[in-house]
């Protein structure tokens, strides 16, 4: 599980500048080039990165990503998961 990489952290800024594909109680929802990003909702992020959540909060969107890998990363509008192949 990686959790940062300046290049990536970028792309994924550049990518919340769009519109989201969705939004659950906590978490908007971006495509990007390098996967799907949940962007954390809240002001505070929780100790340790909330996969499960997110997982389970992206059915309620249409994703599945319960088999996708996932990375954190923390990037200025705050902290993002991230699912890809």
């Amino acid at each position: 599980m990686a959790t940062t990489s300046t290049a990536l952290n970028g792309l994924l800024e550049e990518a919340l500048q769009e519109a989201s594909i969705g939004e659950t109680d906590h978490f908007h929802w971006h495509a990007t080039a390098v996967g799907i990003a949940a962007l954390w909702r809240e002001e505070k992020p929780p100790n340790t990165p909330p996969f499960d959540e997110a997982v389970s909060e992206g059915l309620e969107v249409g994703l599945d990503l319960s088999r996708e890998e996932r990375e954190f990363h923390q990037v200025k509008e705050g902290l993002v998961l991230l699912f890809h192949s």
